[in-house]
């Protein structure tokens, strides 16, 4: 597959994954300030389709460095699963074997831009597209991995991901508690 060609469709993916999870943040946003009575004072200020552009701008570029960031990480990850597990004696490039894993996120950057009302759809989109990605590449990999390597490749993907999900998790759930904890009684 030509480089070239399929090179920009990881930016391609982060931006529509950006823009359709700030397609449906814009519309609680707006339903929060129209509930709470502040969109009819910035209406003074602003039009409301200069309101909604710029959060859709706003709320697009915050998506748009979380997913870019979780790129960075993810690449870091499989590069050092590919140092600490590839064979020593294989001497194809295991990273050139993952070629093409690229559609994966750019098809389902798709399917989340076209179903953003549906924010359960865009989620399940971005997770199947996650999941989907790690089967493909450790597929094409599994040929020049051995056994041990495989087990190694995966366990170092599962316990890192989790690890990080549950730090964030575990790191939310302590702020909200401080935050309830803060309110007066």
């Amino acid at each position: 597959m030509n480089r070239y060609l399929t090179g920009h469709l990881p930016l391609i993916s982060i931006f529509l994954f950006s823009l359709s999870f700030a397609l449906y943040g814009q519309g609680l946003v707006i339903d929060w300030l129209e509930q709470n009575g502040i969109l009819d004072g910035m209406a003074d200020l602003l039009s409301i389709n200069e309101i909604r552009i710029g959060l859709i701008l706003v709320l697009m570029l915050l998506f748009f460095m979380i997913f870019s960031a979780l790129k960075l990480i993810a690449d870091t990850v499989n590069s050092l699963s590919f140092l600490f597990f590839s064979s020593k004696t294989d001497e194809s490039n295991s990273w050139s074997k993952t070629e093409g894993s690229q559609w994966i996120y750019f098809i389902g950057s798709i399917l989340a831009l076209v179903l953003h009302p549906f924010i359960i759809v865009v989620l399940l989109a971005f997770l199947i597209a996650s999941f989907a990605y790690i089967v493909f590449v450790v597929y094409r990999i599994a040929e020049s991995l051995t056994i041990p390597g495989l087990i190694g490749f995966i366990c170092f993907h599962l316990f890192f991901w989790a690890a990080f999900l549950f730090t964030i998790l575990f790191v939310l759930f302590r702020l909200y508690n401080t935050f309830i904890a803060s309110l007066p009684l």
